[in-house]
């Protein structure tokens, strides 16, 4: 019998950040480590990642983590985490050298770390605890769920899955070794997919509209494509080689994830077809009309490299009226803004453009229709949805019932909240710490959510800069203070706004610099709180003031 506590420390109630961890008696099993892209009001952001404090404390404790595939969402914190925790990793060879080219992006030297490739035949031992693994089809190769194998049964990590058919076998689901689990205890199965409905159950629609695009225009075609649906670019790589059209890919993930695939096998292109595109000038346009160029990237990226052709800022290519310009899937609403920046860029260009709706595309995530296969062949005595926003989380509860699940057997937690179970029942809940790190620039250091705020009051309010040089042996402001505000409009004239603000300034300063002690940060925060209020009087605003004091010696 074994004390198992299951919990999340990100990928719950959000879309990314997912890092799950089971507990068995005194070992700690740690399940991907991803990242969050950050909401539009996170200024100078670049992501947010799980809190790991609680992993830092118990570190001695972690056997190691175990990456289910190499999404960003799901790999995108191991910089910080070992960083912080120098923790074995175990993936497959794909995902390991997507792991690989991050830590080596965060210059870190990937020979001072614990890599260890794995497959759907290895078998982990832990003490009473093994771990092992089965291929799962995603949109990226050699993906895998994860089984811990405990003496109150098995706890199966089924993220991001799909049941569709496919060919190529680096995207083949292990049925056999999925129904070959018996004793399930738990499952940990994603709920984001819960939404997809009325979607294609296969690529056959998508592949003969792309096909007619191909047969339709005998000029450059660009293909707008998230650079890590790896499995749809094959299909339309594929698809140029029937039709003798050559391939070129850019933006800067294109480097990256499709360099990696390309040159480990896992995206097949043909030499002959391979075309390397060079900078542009006047002996090179690289205008080949039966080119079709790939651009790649995450999120906002492949419209943002669409953007900068149009305005002929691209250093490869530029567009002609010939141009077609293809879309693969609709815009999310965190791109929709620059989605709809770039089609007014296409059509001042004259560029026909072309979308393939999400409805034609068979989805990567698991369907209702997969959630049920799966518990039909794993038969768990507990569930725990995970992956997605709380409304998917609830629909997927929802879904569970109409399987015939009770309510005591549908677990759902928040971030933080730990599922305690002993003998293979569940008997009670935990909280832990936890929360977000915001990360700016590289993945190893972190931003504190006071920077954010104070980020978030530049942008609305804008900011007022006095800038004062002291005389301290004196005990006098040499001249008149500099005044420089940005970011807000004025209900007086600049003239008399900077009037006011520096008389009221100079008062200030002669008051204290009359005192028998001048305690300058004291100072600078008085002068911040006093001229505030003078500025919101004048302009109902509240920017940042920032009172800059230098001493001068004469």
């Amino acid at each position: 019998m074994s004390k198992i506590k299951i919990y999340a420390l990100g990928g719950l109630g959000e879309n990314g950040k997912n890092m799950f961890c089971v507990e068995v008696d005194e070992r700690i099993f740690v399940f991907d480590a991803g990242l969050k892209y950050p909401e539009k009001d996170m200024y100078g952001i670049d992501a947010v990642i799980p809190n790991i404090d609680y992993l830092i404390q118990n570190k001695e404790r972690i056997e190691g983590i175990f990456i289910s595939h190499g999404h960003d969402d799901h790999i995108g914190a191991l910089p910080y985490l070992l960083k912080n925790i120098n923790l074995r990793v175990y993936a497959t060879h794909f995902t390991m050298c997507l792991i690989e080219s991050l830590l080596q992006e965060n210059n870190m030297n990937i020979k001072r770390y614990k890599l260890y490739r794995i497959n759907d035949t290895k078998v982990l031992k832990f003490g009473d605890v093994s771990i092992s693994f089965f291929n799962t089809t995603h949109s990226i190769p050699e993906s895998v769920g994860i089984v811990v194998s405990t003496k109150d049964g098995n706890i199966v990590f089924a993220p991001d899955f799909n049941f569709g058919i496919e060919k190529n076998a680096k995207y083949l689901t292990s049925f056999e070794k999925i129904t070959n689990n018996k004793n399930v205890l738990a499952v940990l199965a994603e709920s984001i997919g819960i939404s997809d409905i009325d979607r294609s159950t296969n690529d056959l629609l998508f592949e003969h509209t792309f096909k007619n695009i191909l047969d339709s225009n005998e000029h450059r075609i660009f293909v707008s494509v998230f650079s890590t649906d790896l499995s749809r670019i094959q299909k339309m790589v594929d698809m140029c080689v029937e039709k003798n059209r050559k391939v070129a890919f850019m933006g800067r993930k294109a480097e990256e994830v499709v360099g990696i695939a390309i040159n480990s096998g896992y995206l097949k292109i043909p030499d002959e077809i391979y075309y390397l595109l060079k900078p542009y000038d006047e002996n090179n346009k690289n205008e080949v009309d039966n080119l079709v160029v790939f651009v790649t990237g995450t999120l906002s990226e492949p419209y943002n490299s669409l953007s900068r052709i149009c305005a002929n800022k691209d250093r490869f290519i530029r567009f002609t009226p010939k141009d077609k310009v293809v879309f693969i899937s609709d815009p999310t609403t965190v791109t929709l803004r620059n989605y709809i920046k770039t089609m007014d860029d296409l059509y001042r260009k004259d560029v026909e453009v072309d979308t393939i709706s999400k409805k034609k595309l068979r989805t990567s995530h698991a369907t209702a229709e997969d959630l049920y296969l799966l518990y039909s062949m794993l038969k768990p005595k507990y569930i725990y949805p995970i992956i997605g926003e709380y409304r998917h989380l609830y629909r997927h509860k929802d879904l569970l019932k109409t399987f015939g699940y009770g309510d005591e057997q549908i677990v759902l937690l928040d971030n933080g909240e730990v599922s305690v179970l002993e003998g293979g029942e569940l008997v009670s809940k935990e909280i832990i710490p936890t929360g977000d790190e915001y990360v700016d620039g590289t993945l190893i250091g972190n931003v504190s959510s006071e920077l954010v705020s104070e980020r978030e009051r530049l942008s609305e309010e804008g900011v007022v800069i006095i800038v004062a040089y002291l005389d301290m042996r004196r005990r006098i402001v040499v001249e008149n203070p500099v005044i420089n505000s940005k970011g807000f409009v004025y209900t007086t004239d600049l003239e008399t706004f900077n009037q006011t603000i520096s008389e009221f300034f100079l008062r200030m300063m002669k008051n204290s610099l009359n005192k028998p002690k001048f305690d300058k940060e004291q100072v600078i925060l008085s002068l911040s709180e006093e001229i505030g209020k003078i500025v919101y009087r004048i302009s109902k605003k509240r920017p940042a003031i920032l009172p800059v004091l230098i001493e001068i010696k004469k």
